[in-house]
């Protein structure tokens, strides 16, 4: 970066990255955490299952992304499901076998899995 310029340009080009994100509110997010203690606990088998359970329903509202730590180590692997309008839904001590049920059960049907979730481990 060599000029005001260039700062100004990096600038609208992000806004309007950010912008887009929004553009998605109606889209299911489910966020799986991919840091060395969620792999290490079997997040990459887990992050899988949900893309191979959305592809085989053909699911199209629903995104599936990777975040570093969540924070919770001793609970991975950890998943946050976001339905549009409706509070976040932390899954916990997660399998690719819960992933399907939690496709199914939460992202279908909207029934939380609660026996998954950061309640139920405690």
């Amino acid at each position: 970066m060599k000029s005001l310029e260039e700062l100004r340009a990096i600038k609208e080009k992000m806004k309007a990255s950010v912008n887009n994100r929004n553009e998605n509110d109606d889209k299911v997010r489910i966020v799986v955490g991919m840091a060395t203690c969620g792999i290490a606990a079997g997040a990459r088998p887990v992050m899988t299952a949900f893309l191979d359970e959305i592809a085989k329903r053909g699911l199209e509202n629903v995104a599936v992304t990777q975040t570093g730590c969540i924070g919770m180590c001793k609970l991975e692997p950890l998943v946050e499901v976001f339905l549009p309008g409706e509070e976040k839904v932390t899954y916990v001590k997660m399998t690719p076998e819960k992933a399907v049920r939690v496709v199914n059960d939460h992202v279908v049907n909207k029934n939380v899995v609660t026996e998954f979730t950061i309640g139920s481990a405690e």
